[in-house]
């Protein structure tokens, strides 16, 4: 498949998704964290695929019943029975990739491991994606998209160290830090699946069924956030407000979006976008603080959006 480039339609569907992650960092920290949280980070979770669940079935059941009544046997007016196209194990690994696993092992990740430690690991999103890629495969990339791997990965190192790349002598790796190399290896391996396997399906269809899945294996994790005596969930209009949104924007919209992106783009220049995140919620924290942008923001953003340029070199060749 030849990638699409950086045409405005490509551009809109992989910026859309950090922009909407990065709120969700912002959103999920006021809740989930302080004194009194709002809300358990793995209830957050559950319950959010819930709602984007209970919204987009109604939407993929009746329009099944509408195509099912259209393609009615003009003879007998029998309706032709509506199948999803697909095995149902592509959806459960799906779901337990997207859904269930990536988010479950950055909760836990932030258990043990700070931050700053998490973001950077995540950073080296298209670095994991080139190397699972040529792995399991078959994917050789050209030089430039290693190039541009790095000089992303440098643009988030920016950010994430305030211009002062010596703060990264005393970082430590801890449990937490390799929970979250197994995340960001898991939503590699969750965008070229993505790409290969993806079944034949409208993107909400591929929603709901990996969506029903992902929540039905969270069951088990809210569970043992329940049994351990972390869970955490007040009634109150503020709670309702947060899982409604982390289920209309980070959930619903953004993988719609990042859905559309890999199948324009291939698996790796979204993972190039999906850097911007960080840099994203760093300029949204600095705003709801009432902090201004530094210069090492733009020249993190520089260095972010040239290594996206650079991974396209010759792309179309």
């Amino acid at each position: 498949m030849t990638p699409a480039g950086l045409r405005p339609a490509t551009l809109f569907f992989l910026t859309l998704p950090p922009l909407m992650w990065a709120s969700n960092a912002i959103v999920g920290r006021l809740s989930v964290a302080g004194g009194e949280p709002l809300i358990s980070p793995i209830a957050l979770n559950t319950l959010r695929w819930l709602v984007t669940l209970a919204i987009v079935a109604p939407i993929v059941l009746v329009g099944d019943r509408r195509a099912s009544r259209r393609a009615a046997d003009a003879a007998t007016g029998t309706p032709v029975r509506s199948r999803h196209k697909g095995d149902w194990r592509i959806y459960a690994i799906f779901g337990l990739l997207s859904v269930t696993s990536y988010n479950a092992l950055q909760y836990m990740a932030l258990r043990t491991s700070s931050a700053i430690n998490v973001t950077l690991i995540a950073a080296g999103g298209p670095l994991f994606v080139l190397l699972i890629g040529r792995l399991f495969f078959a994917a050789h990339a050209r030089r430039w998209a290693w190039i541009g791997a790095g000089l992303s990965l440098v643009g988030v190192l920016v950010v994430l160290t305030g211009g002062d790349l010596e703060r990264l002598a005393r970082l430590r790796l801890v449990r937490g830090d390799l929970l979250m190399v197994a995340a960001t290896v898991v939503w590699a391996l969750y965008s070229w699946l993505l790409l290969r396997r993806r079944p034949d399906v409208p993107v909400l269809t591929l929603l709901m069924l990996q969506t029903a899945w992902g929540v039905a294996l969270s069951m088990p994790v809210a569970a043992v956030e329940w049994l351990a005596g972390d869970f955490v969930l007040r009634l109150e209009l503020r709670t309702a407000a947060v899982v409604l949104w982390v289920a209309l924007g980070p959930s619903l919209l953004a993988y719609w979006c990042w859905d559309r992106g890999v199948a324009r783009a291939g698996p790796l220049l979204p993972s190039f976008f999906a850097n911007l995140t960080p840099l994203l919620a760093a300029l949204m924290s600095a705003a709801l603080l009432g902090e201004p942008p530094q210069a090492f923001h733009a020249v993190a953003f520089g260095l972010i959006v040239l290594g996206i340029v650079v991974s396209q070199h010759r792309a179309r060749s």
